[in-house]
């Protein structure tokens, strides 16, 4: 039905899929449980195992909708969640995991992020981390939300060379990565995860974008997910509580865009010519 999905490998060999599902925002109206769970089954379904969570998102309620969605396919699932900065201390981690363990109805996390850079030090959380992964409690961990220079620090002590993943805001109106931190990464074999792969759909009302989709018979969002896909080292996890929509996220591992409608892509969204700030929302 459809090609395979292009997969990214992380530093402890393991190798997932590049394309998952988020779930910012799910968890926040009861009446939308059931679409969101259907979302996220869907997903599973089509391959797209990565499902990314955490603590913050509707203030835990996120978690256990994605806790009732794969309770019976965990086997099946890459899960992702993320620790608050400020209860990313040395026992604030611990505690913080167990309890999105609870929440999540798991015993581990195959991949547990710090959310953002916050007051404790680096050194502290991925001491944590560690202590963590020795546990069974999680696989592998990495960071969110690092720039160019937070990767660098945390690269300066020894397990902090552990980090499996850059989860950080990347899409073709974000291009800010591809200047220094992209390539950083890439060098030092750690994936970065995309969020927000299409710009909470504002992407798609780009005249640009609709016209090079339109000649695939795409839709703008497969076409901007298929920007990402083309990336080395680089995963997107688009959210949708449709599972239409899913299935049509799906669908972006099947186009083979031209050089030159990539050369129009770069006209509309020109790459970076000197650094930017990391976005973050």
């Amino acid at each position: 039905m459809f090609d395979d999905i292009p997969t990214v490998t992380l530093p402890s060999g393991v190798s997932i899929p590049a394309l998952g599902i988020g779930t910012w925002n799910m968890g926040e109206e009861r009446a939308a449980e059931i679409s969101e769970i259907s979302s996220i089954r869907k997903s599973v379904e089509l391959g797209m195992t990565v499902v990314d969570t955490a603590e913050m998102y509707a203030d835990g309620k996120s978690e256990e909708v994605v806790g009732k969605a794969i309770v019976d396919i965990r086997e099946q699932v890459f899960l992702v969640s993320k620790v608050y900065p400020f209860n990313a201390s040395a026992q604030g981690t611990i505690d913080a995991c167990e309890r999105s363990l609870k929440r999540l109805e798991t015993d581990h996390l195959d991949l547990y992020l710090l959310h953002w850079r916050g007051s404790h030090p680096l050194e502290e959380t991925v001491g944590a981390f560690e202590k963590l992964k020795a546990d069974g409690k999680i696989t592998d961990w990495g960071v969110s939300n690092f720039d160019t220079d937070d990767m660098e620090e945390l690269f300066s002590f020894t397990e902090g060379k552990n980090c499996a993943v850059n989860q950080v805001l990347y899409n073709l109106s974000r291009r800010g990565p591809e200047y220094d931190l992209l390539p950083w990464c890439q060098n030092h074999g750690v994936p970065l995860m995309a969020y927000l792969p299409i710009q909470q759909g504002q992407l798609l009302k780009n005249h640009e974008l609709i016209r090079i989709a339109k000649a695939y018979q795409a839709t703008p969002a497969q076409v901007a997910l298929a920007f990402l896909l083309d990336r080395d080292g680089v995963m997107a996890i688009p959210k949708s509580a449709n599972p239409e929509r899913v299935t049509e996220n799906r669908g972006a591992t099947d186009l083979d865009i031209s050089d030159d409608d990539w050369a129009a892509l770069d006209a509309e969204f020109p790459p970076p010519t000197q650094k930017v700030p990391l976005d973050m929302l």
